[in-house]
């Protein structure tokens, strides 16, 4: 049977592998052709085994390190479905998938386009995705670090560990993914990643993520963007047809979400996107204007900027509700018939470690040259435009607002 060296034993207990850990872990040859060999990482179990698809135990694995095991089928010459079934220290089983026997997701194709630039649906890749793939339901994590040795996703589904999802590099694109199985809406989860020398840099939450958890918290959540049930049809035909807003007279009523309006007997809270829905296509109406122009939206840290250092550039502030809440606001304000502006801050962004500064160790969505990469009044990095994929982060970002948000403009603020 394929043995593994006590060095790189020594490795996987660690987390330190670096590479593709789709190379050693899951259904391999053995090195001597006799057979198969299944190798898995479970810091946490005290024992595994190897169903197959009926939950028939196929094997006990070996224990060959500290939360390493490994079975060997000397008799298996083609690869098989299976499950892993383990048992805890306490006693408590559960079965499970294992992440290692998937094939990638990501096509060529969506590796080409994202490094040319051009990938305009990028967020339909990228970050977090729910989906079944060959037949099993579970989430995809796709992430572009390409200076980090090592890439995982840690959550409350792992005990935040990263030694238990290491992804995959994808040639020399620069992304990693992974699909992991059982995985459900509202996970949260964040990126563990190790440099070009091996440090472990803080956890940094998703760039493309379409919900985070409110602050001061920063995980990032798993979620659908595709449930939602449009009502606006009406106002999408007129929009379709009255692309030219200089035809008619516009009156745009602009509105920050901390305080248009607030709960004075719930201790001066602001509304939330729902109690806003409520009220302010009523209160546009009665006052003439024709749209409304939303501060800032997107996810950030401090409350105090009023949403100008964006820390999720795609996904709304969680402070007001959930993504579908905002879709309501939306949809309630162009069924009243106003359109909607968003103010977009591609113009930089703050240092906060679990955002994009310094995100794989290195000046990746930022200048290197500070003399071009900080805004010193503002304390924030800018943007590096220059680099394709930092350029299709942004741009593809702004069509996700028209496309998922149905926004009918976009103010820029550099």
């Amino acid at each position: 049977m394929q043995q593994l060296s006590g060095e790189m034993i020594g490795v996987l207990e660690r987390g330190q592998l670096k590479g593709d850990p789709f190379s050693v872990l899951g259904m391999h040859e053995a090195s001597d052709k006799k057979g198969l060999v299944i190798r898995t990482v479970q810091p946490q179990a005290k024992e595994v085994e190897v169903l197959d698809e009926k939950g028939k135990v196929l094997a006990r694995m070996d224990s060959v390190g500290q939360g390493i095991f490994q079975a060997h089928f000397p008799t298996k010459t083609e690869f098989f479905s299976y499950k892993l079934k383990i048992t805890l220290y306490d006693g408590k089983t559960y079965e499970t998938e294992d992440a290692y026997r998937f094939w990638p997701v990501l096509s060529d194709l969506d590796l080409y386009l994202y490094g040319k630039g051009e990938h305009w649906q990028i967020y339909e890749k990228l970050g977090a995705h729910l989906m079944t793939h060959q037949g099993v339901q579970g989430v995809l994590f796709a992430l572009w670090a390409p200076n980090a040795t090592r890439v995982s996703v840690v959550g409350n589904f792992n005990g935040w560990d990263g030694r238990r999802h290491l992804m995959r590099p994808r040639g020399s694109s620069g992304i990693w993914e992974i699909f992991i199985p059982g995985l459900h809406e509202w996970d949260i989860y964040k990126y563990e990643l190790l440099d070009k020398e091996g440090r472990l840099l803080p956890l940094k939450s998703d760039p493309f993520a379409f919900v985070s958890e409110v602050r001061p918290k920063s995980g990032s959540l798993i979620y659908d963007n595709s449930t939602y049930q449009w009502q606006d049809s009406d106002w999408m035909q007129h929009r379709t047809k009255n692309q030219d807003m200089r035809q008619k007279p516009v009156s745009i009523y602009e509105v920050h979400m901390g305080s248009w309006r607030r709960k004075k007997e719930e201790g001066n809270r602001w509304y939330s996107y729902l109690e806003m829905a409520k009220e302010l296509p009523q209160y546009v109406k009665e006052n003439g204007f024709t749209h409304v122009e939303f501060l800032p939206v997107s996810e950030f840290p401090y409350d105090g900027s009023w949403g100008y250092q964006v820390v999720g550039m795609y996904a709304p502030s969680s402070r007001y509700g959930t993504p579908g809440d905002f879709k309501y606001l939306i949809d309630c304000l162009h069924q009243a018939g106003i359109g909607v502006i968003m103010d977009w801050v591609p113009g930089h962004f703050p240092k906060d470690a679990f955002g994009l500064n310094n995100f794989d160790g290195t000046a990746l969505y930022e200048h290197a040259d500070p003399r071009k990469g900080e805004h010193k009044d503002w304390g924030t990095k800018i943007y590096n435009y220059g680099r394709n994929e930092v350029a299709n982060f942004l741009l593809a970002n702004a069509l996700f607002w028209i496309r998922q948000y149905h926004i009918d403009g976009i103010r820029v603020d550099a």
